[in-house]
């Protein structure tokens, strides 16, 4: 088994090591944070003094961390003291413009570089479902497919350098414009006086049906495993929402695509997190579609 760096043990870089562990590999971890290396070592990994440490020998590195500019400040220390041939991969959620500076980095240093950020929150990582979206070259992909399906069910490559972000950006678009439209349409159920159980048993049988209301049903009762059952609370964070609707509205921007729908999501998530809901499950968006409708 191969022994793997990994740099950044959150939320969701903390289970997704400790299931790298339970696959049989040495993980050498490192993060800022005392209490995340406290667990780390609990779930079996051994702690490194520093990024650079951790790094020392290992096969593949993995980094999980807040921004791009994070993963650009770490990846500048650790890419350099590590062995040649060796695989980095990224799972953050960063800018593509990130991504592929990150991916040049590696590449000067002679160092196989993958962007595979992931989908399906805390409860994925520690469950080891998530969805890996992956950029880089055929190579590199090859060497970090068998790392990614120790902690997610399905890896998909994108394309290359920065693909993974990309798909990313654009697959969180897609859930934030979605949840609303699910929450509006829960929002007038209920001032039509229709029980919520009976629009979820129809629009998730019909043309209505999508993700967001199947199986992250933003009122309680219909999904019982959705946040909405246990006080919105995260899953995922509607910061985490409004950081990768903001990510998605910079690449739009820069590539000169019209994403309106995407921008008043923005607009919409970015009044609920200055509400001080920043840590509510973003399905709690019903929450202020509520209050615009003026249902209390």
């Amino acid at each position: 088994m191969a022994t793997i760096a990994f740099i950044g043990l959150g939320n969701m870089g903390g289970p997704m090591a400790a299931n790298l562990i339970k696959a049989g590999h040495k993980v050498v971890a490192f993060d800022l944070v005392e209490a995340s290396r406290a667990q780390a070592k609990a779930d079996g990994a051994d702690i490194a003094d520093s990024a650079v440490a951790a790094v020392k020998g290992a096969d593949a590195v993995v980094t999980m961390l807040p921004a791009g500019k994070h993963v650009l400040a770490v990846w500048t220390e650790v890419v350099p003291a590590m062995s040649k041939g060796a695989l980095i991969i990224d799972s953050s959620t960063i800018d593509v413009e990130s991504a592929r500076a990150a991916h040049a980095l590696a590449a000067k240093h002679g160092i196989a570089a993958v962007d595979a950020p992931v989908s399906g929150g805390t409860g994925g990582a520690k469950g080891a479902t998530l969805t890996f979206m992956c950029g880089g070259e055929e190579g590199a992909f090859a060497m970090a497919k068998p790392i990614l399906e120790k902690m997610g069910k399905k890896i998909v490559h994108c394309g290359g350098a920065g693909a993974g972000q990309a798909a990313k950006i654009c697959n969180n678009m897609i859930l934030g414009i979605s949840m609303i439209a699910v929450s509006e349409a829960f929002a007038l159920g209920e001032k039509l006086g229709l029980s919520h159980q009976a629009l979820f048993d129809v629009a998730s049988t019909s043309s209505g049906q999508c993700w967001s209301l199947t199986s992250y049903c933003p009122v309680p009762g219909p999904v019982p495993a959705s946040p909405a059952n246990n006080d919105y609370k995260p899953g995922f964070a509607t910061a985490l929402m409004l950081k990768d609707l903001t990510l998605s509205q910079d690449a739009a921007k820069a590539a000169g695509a019209a994403t309106p729908l995407g921008q008043h999501a923005q607009e919409i998530y970015k009044a609920f997190e200055a509400a001080g809901h920043g840590g509510v499950d973003f399905s709690g968006i019903i929450q202020h579609v509520r209050t615009l409708a003026g249902i209390t």
